[in-house]
Order: structure tokens, then sequence, then C-alpha cells
């Protein structure tokens, strides 16, 4: 039997990407999956994707930053599948300065979708996780251990030139889940966190032609990294590579295992053994 079966889980940003691999991976488990993205799209594929594998997905497509989107993604799973087991709190982008030529307008678009975000959908999620805890209590039924994991990165752990906003937000994350997992042990709920390392996403990949860039609301966002930085960096690699989607998604996964049922308010650092 799959280790999630019938688990409803919450996984923003995952039209694309590790966001897309841990959807999938957590549908291929048995859970079913609310799949979010900023555009329609791509969450429509990951939506496709899951239930071409026989599993069962449904689109919440916007901004997780904006106010009210943490109580509407909530509610789609309570109304398209009737719980709430896992939050994947996954979405976000790098938007990089040093921190002289940092805008208000990148600090603020940095901090919303990697810490704003996360707490947004976590006050929503109380109330519908404390009512579901009540009920399995007031009728003698054992309360499921339910997961949180959220996606904070080597930059929260120990900084990083050039992601001043970017760092700040996703060491804000850190604090935010050893908080979450003092506030919700008594839910039996666990709250983790994985802090990637390189990835090969499209946030890292840049084309021959060295352009690279993508579009968040209406604003063209320069990303990718130089070829041969790339690899330089690869190399400082203790395994002399970058991780795959899939491979984030792994760690992703083993915190929200019945595995881990006893393991909350830490970081799991995936990145080949680079440290900081």
């Amino acid at each position: 039997m799959a280790k999630l079966q019938n688990k409803i889980a919450i996984v923003s940003g995952s039209g694309r990407g590790i966001g897309r691999e841990v959807a999938i991976k957590l549908a291929r488990e048995g859970a079913y999956v609310v799949v979010n993205d900023l555009d329609g799209e791509p969450a429509a594929e990951t939506s496709a994707a899951i239930e071409a594998l026989g599993g069962k997905a449904v689109s919440c497509v916007g901004n997780v930053a904006e106010p009210g989107f943490g109580e509407r993604i909530v509610q789609t799973a309570v109304d398209a599948f009737g719980g709430l087991d896992i939050i994947v709190n996954n979405a976000g982008y790098t938007w990089d300065s040093v921190i002289q030529k940092t805008t208000d307008e990148q600090w603020d678009a940095m901090v919303d979708v990697h810490l704003k975000a996360p707490f947004y959908i976590l006050r929503a999620a109380q109330p519908v996780i404390s009512m579901f805890v009540k009920q399995a209590r007031d009728a003698g039924d054992p309360v499921p251990c339910r997961k949180v994991v959220n996606i904070s990165s080597l930059a929260g752990v120990g900084g990083n030139a050039g992601q001043a906003g970017y760092s700040a937000a996703k060491a804000g994350v850190l604090g935010l889940t050893k908080t979450l997992a003092k506030e919700w042990g008594r839910y039996n709920v666990t709250v983790n966190a994985v802090a990637f390392g390189i990835i090969k996403t499209r946030l890292t990949d840049t084309p021959a032609d060295g352009s690279s860039a993508i579009a968040v609301e209406g604003r063209q966002i320069k990303v990718g990294l130089n070829r041969e930085l790339f690899a330089s960096m690869e190399q400082m690699i203790p395994m002399q590579r970058a991780g795959t989607p899939a491979e984030g998604a792994g760690a992703v996964y083993l915190l929200c295992s019945p595995e881990s049922d006893y393991v909350s308010g830490q970081t799991l650092v995936c990145g080949g053994g680079l440290r900081v």
C-alpha cells in the first residue's frame, strides 16, 4: 500500500521544477494533491500528469503572496478532497542584487513570496487542522500525524552574496518552521524545512546564448547562472554535481512520510554534501 494513501496535500509552486516533482512524488505515494502555480498552464500540466498516473489532483492558480490566497488554497483542499494532511510551502524564485542595488520592490518581492506566503497559508490552515483534530478527539479516534514542509535554502542557512532579500526571507522560513513545530505539536503536526543547495531548475540553468529570464506578474526577471560559474560551483559540491528536481522532491518526501512522524522542528539540507 502506498505510504500516503488518501492523504490530502497542498504543494505551492508545483507547476514547474522541484514543486512539480514533489506533487508527482506525493501523488505516486497515494496523496491527493492541490497543485498551485502563478500561471494556469503549468498548473494544469502537473495536474494532468498526476491524473495520467491514476492519481487525483486539482489546480489552485494564483499568487501565493496575495492576501486571501492562503484561505483560498486551504479551502480548495477541503472542498475538493475533504481534508488537509500535508502542506509543502515551495513557491518562490530569485531576484538577485548586491544590497546597494537592491530596490524596495526587489526586497518586498523576495520576502512576500518566500516568507509572507507560507505565513498566509499556515495561518489559514490552523483553524482547519484544529477543527479536524477536535473532531477526531471528540469521537475517540486517533489523531493522524500531519506534515508541514517549508522550503528554505543554503542561502537561508549561511547567507549568499548578492541575495540579501532571498537569504533573509529563507532564514525567516527557518524561524517560522521552529516556531510552528512548537505551536502545532499538540495537534500531532510535524513542521520541518528542507534547505536546498544547487538544484538544476530554470532558476539555475542558462542557455548557451547566456539569456534566461522568467515572467512574474509582468516583470521580466533575469535568472540562471553563467555556465562556467555553474561548473565551478559544482566542483565545490562533494558529490561533484548539482542535484535534480526529482532528488529535491525525495528530500521533501522524507519529511512527509510516516518514517518521520517523530521528527519536527528540523532543517534537512539537500545539497550533495555542500555546507556553508
